[in-house]
């Protein structure tokens, strides 16, 4: 394997009182795109600038390409910073702003011209180095700012949720830019935001945060189909987090008792080891695997309290005999259930997953 590019090392920081960040640990691997995500408050944009070297750990170390710059200014670390607001300069031109850095190196013009132009060339703005900051849209200037953060050639390139400012339609057009640009320059993206489909759509590797820790480190896939917690469950997706009571192993999979009824939950063999008869348990099954009076899964009675519409999807609510709610999903508008009736509702062992 190939040496990390950057390293975090049991990273702790205080503010006050306020525990931040409690001895988290990331490997990033080279032209890897890996994106920490997590609710306002859990600690990611802290990790971001302790990255930058804009604010100093308490304890533990940052390592860029093997060597230790947990001490070093940010302009001694080989990495470039894109934020929401992109920072740019209004007084400056586009070919002033993205050259910038390289002017304060005091390189030659002729080389910062022809690096303006390469880097506008990637980002699909050739011809603009002109025009000024308040003549672009929102989607250009976060262009530029990504032009003035490749022009010096990082490592690293830090983005701290860089599409908040940007409509709905735009962010997704721009999702798939700022993907396309990752693989085609090569350079490790570390990218911050709360968005889950920011997340499942760009990443290679998703580090959901809590409370300023890790709850689980893993490809999209791994985050969405096997989450770790009930808290990355309901985090990322709509699950259903159901309580029971492991009672035995059968055929590879997990009988659990729940208040009103048996069900089964597929097993990894990992999981299998840990299990005890008698412990309580918690499943996480997605909204769209709620299924209905079909064959193959588990069985239980449900009251359908309420039908809604979005975006031609199909949201229903659902009422268990012990009280408890489920959420089930379905795409297309054509329901033929009526709030009142109940029913029979289910899961396939395999589309659930035992999580803390």
């Amino acid at each position: 394997m190939s040496e990390p590019i950057l390293e975090l090392k049991d990273i702790y920081k205080n503010f006050g009182e306020q525990e931040v960040l409690k001895g988290i640990s990331l490997t990033v691997e080279k032209g890897e795109f890996i994106t920490l995500l997590g609710s306002s408050g859990c600690g990611k944009t802290t990790t971001l600038r302790i990255i930058a070297g804009l604010e100093m750990p308490d304890a533990g170390s940052v390592l860029l390409k093997g060597e230790n710059v947990t001490a070093c200014v940010p302009n001694k670390r080989d990495v470039n910073t894109i934020f929401q607001n992109y920072a740019l300069f209004p007084h400056m031109n586009v070919e002033e702003n993205v050259g910038y850095g390289l002017k304060l190196e005091h390189k030659p013009k002729k080389e910062i011209r022809r690096a303006v132009a390469e880097a506008l060339e990637i980002v699909q703005l050739s011809g603009f180095e002109k025009r000024r900051v308040t003549e672009l849209s929102g989607g250009q200037k976060q262009r530029i700012a990504i032009a003035r953060a490749i022009v010096k050639k990082p490592h690293v390139l830090l983005l701290d949720e860089p599409l908040g400012a940007l409509d709905l339609q735009l962010r997704r057009q721009m999702q798939l830019e700022l993907k396309r640009l990752q693989k085609q320059l090569g350079v490790t993206f570390i990218y911050i935001t709360h968005d889950q489909e920011e997340a499942l759509n760009m990443s290679d590797r998703i580090a959901v945060m809590k409370d300023g820790r890790f709850e689980q480190i893993g490809t999209p896939e791994e985050i969405y189909d096997r989450p770790d917690s009930a808290y990355v469950a309901q985090f990322v997706g709509n699950s259903n987090i159901l309580q029971g009571i492991f009672e035995k192993t059968e055929e590879g999979s997990a009988v659990i008792r729940l208040s009103e009824e048996t069900v089964k939950v597929k097993l990894s063999g990992q999981e299998r080891a840990k299990l005890v008869p008698g412990a309580q348990v918690k499943i996480a099954v997605r909204s769209e695997n709620i299924c209905f009076e079909e064959e193959g899964c588990n069985k239980m009675p449900a009251k359908v309290l309420e039908k809604s519409f979005a975006g031609g999807m199909l949201r229903m609510e659902l009422m268990k005999k012990d009280g408890s709610h489920i959420v089930a999903t379905r795409h297309g508008i054509n329901c033929k259930l009526k709030e009142g009736e109940w029913i029979r509702i289910g899961f396939c062992p395999e589309n659930a997953v035992l999580v803390r």
